[in-house]
């Protein structure tokens, strides 16, 4: 070995410097190529392993990431988020209904005047004799709607009450919703028997009325009627009868109704 080695230091020696430079650089090369191949490739095919199990991995987290976004957008989602809407709906429908009527109502005449404000407009006249008056019992419109009925005139002697019917016919086109207006027909008894008593709607307006029966001639019961008619507050027209048996004088039963949102009634 030692004789080898002596040798190969003579071959050095008897080479000039461009070729022991050559023989150097040979070795280096083949030590790091060695170097690399024992060392190096084994580590970086071993970080390519660990780099393709680094994506693998982050890909597995961003979808996890993913699933738990989603099941935290479902936990935020309301379930009564659509019940919740409709009902603030309907409360928003109630109030502008309330406020529909209490609009309404103001421009009605009040429960407690209707009786006065007739027998001002009767002592207007001062030609009418106000026989009786009296009020009716306080309904729903829903129970009002069930009521029957088409008010009758009696003229047996004298031709011209046919323009108190006329008068009357159109004071009804003023019904309030369930009154019975002056040219309505009756309806058959059994459908008021079908209406289910059980389901009884809650009642929003009360309707009240007063009965009227005054005597005089026909022009002053004319009279009468354009007045109650051109009152800046609104009266509703239920029934109204003429009985002319005793002309001149004739005898007019009136029924009018007004309408409020409690069952409080005027005293006469």
């Amino acid at each position: 070995m030692k004789a080898q080695w002596i040798k190969l230091c003579t071959r050095l020696d008897a080479m000039t410097l461009r070729e022991r430079v050559m023989v150097f650089a040979a070795v280096a090369a083949s030590i790091v190529f060695l170097a690399f191949t024992m060392v190096m490739e084994p580590l970086l095919a071993k970080q390519k392993v660990l780099l393709a199990q680094i994506n693998q991995q982050q890909n597995q987290i961003a979808g996890i990431d993913r699933e738990i976004a989603q099941m935290a957008a479902a936990f935020v989602v309301d379930p009564d988020a659509e019940g919740r809407a409709r009902l603030q709906s309907l409360q928003k429908q109630i109030d502008e209904g309330s406020a529909a009527l209490q609009n309404m109502q103001k421009g009605l005449v009040a429960p407690e005047k209707i009786a006065p404000l007739l027998e001002h407009i009767l002592r207007g006249n001062g030609k009418l004799r106000l026989l009786s008056m009296k009020t009716l019992p306080v309904s729903g419109l829903s129970e009002a709607r069930l009521e029957t009925g088409a008010p009758a005139i009696t003229s047996p002697q004298q031709p011209a009450a046919a323009g108190v019917a006329g008068q009357a016919g159109q004071a009804g086109t003023q019904a309030a919703p369930g009154a019975p207006a002056t040219n309505a027909a009756a309806q058959p008894a059994n459908a008021v028997a079908a209406a289910p008593a059980a389901s009884k709607p809650r009642e929003l307006l009360y309707r009240h009325g007063v009965e009227i029966v005054l005597q005089g001639s026909y022009a002053d019961m004319v009279q009468y009627m354009d007045a109650l008619q051109a009152l800046p507050s609104q009266l509703f027209w239920g029934k109204a009868k003429l009985d002319a048996g005793q002309y001149p004088s004739s005898r007019l039963t009136l029924t009018l109704y007004t309408l409020s949102l409690d069952t409080k009634w005027m005293k006469l």
